[in-house]
């Protein structure tokens, strides 16, 4: 992982530029460079490059290719029925793409240079099945097995805040705390809550949860944060689609780089799944809003609908088969 450290230094895409005085963030109360408070981002911001788009784009182009995106999304089949994520859609076609350090950005990816993760060839298909059904699909499969079946995001064991965190087009809050021996990342879609130490050793495999383990260093003024031993039932992330297996280590980098904007990097290393190192980022700002409940569900009443539908389609196959 160091490696993707030094890719970032060498490269300086993280860097403010050149021309600017450096910042250096102010000073908590155990001396540490000061995360502390509530972070967001809301906006639109794709995971890799789309063919002939360039990283950075000015103001008339970002905005319509937004509005791109936006389009985009109305034309998944999948999503059709859900007028949520359609009105979503058009909320990140108003608030435009996501600004890092002043720049309109049209992807996450930003090593290597063509936005594109080095995946195996054989990840890479499963990516591709997997987006292709998204956009083309009227009728998602329902399992045949029982909830335990289910990924844990769709049971509301987590949300929006495992690692890493790739969603930027849903208002999903984080809030830092900040202590001598640990910082806790709480993300309000789930909600998901991270007490990490600041140690240099992983937990027993017995401790391990939805969130996986995870540890944090100080690098200078950035804290770096190592998770490893992620769910397996977790393994594909949606929108955007990203894999990440239990055998894989996520790192993710947090440095303010203003008073107001804080940067968020992260990157994910198997060798089963990616050819070589690879590097995401984008920014949150600080908002003035609380992070506010967020109830997945209150018993999740529709699980038992859709195995009992799955019990019924079972019967009719059955029955027509007689």
């Amino acid at each position: 992982m160091r490696r993707i450290g030094l890719l970032i230094a060498i490269l300086g895409l993280s860097a403010a530029s050149a021309a600017a005085a450096p910042y250096h963030p102010p000073r908590n109360a155990v001396g540490q460079p000061d995360l502390g408070g509530v972070w967001t981002s809301d906006y639109a911001m794709p995971l890799e490059a789309t063919p002939g788009v360039p990283l950075v784009l000015d103001e008339a182009a970002a905005k319509a290719f937004a509005r791109q995106l936006a389009d985009a999304v109305h034309g998944y089949a999948a999503f059709k029925i859900d007028g949520e994520v359609q009105d979503l859609a058009e909320h990140n076609a108003r608030s435009g793409l996501g600004v890092v350090q002043g720049q309109r950005r049209t992807r996450q990816v930003v090593l290597p240079l063509d936005g594109i993760i080095p995946m195996t060839a054989r990840a890479r298909g499963q990516v591709r099945a997997i987006e292709t059904f998204i956009r083309n699909s009227e009728d998602p499969p329902i399992p045949t097995d029982g909830p335990e079946g289910r990924r844990n995001w769709e049971r509301c064991l987590v949300g929006q805040g495992q690692p890493p965190i790739m969603v930027t087009n849903d208002i999903n809050p984080r809030e830092i705390l900040q202590t001598k021996d640990a910082v806790v990342v709480l993300s309000e879609y789930g909600p998901d809550l991270r007490v990490i130490p600041l140690t240099d050793k992983h937990g027993p495999k017995t401790f391990d949860g939805p969130l996986g383990d995870s540890i944090a260093r100080w690098e200078g003024e950035t804290l770096v944060i190592e998770t490893i031993r992620l769910p397996a039932a977790d393994t594909v992330r949606p929108l955007p689609t990203l894999l990440v297996p239990p055998s894989a280590v996520v790192e993710e980098r947090y440095r303010r780089v203003s008073d107001k904007e804080l940067l968020y990097q992260y990157t994910v290393k198997d060798p089963a799944i990616y050819t070589g190192p690879w590097l995401a980022e984008y920014s949150l700002y600080r908002t003035k809003q609380p992070i506010l409940e967020f109830a997945c569900h209150e018993g999740n009443y529709a699980l038992p609908d859709i195995l009992a539908g799955a019990r019924a389609i079972e019967r009719e196959k059955a029955a027509a088969r007689k």
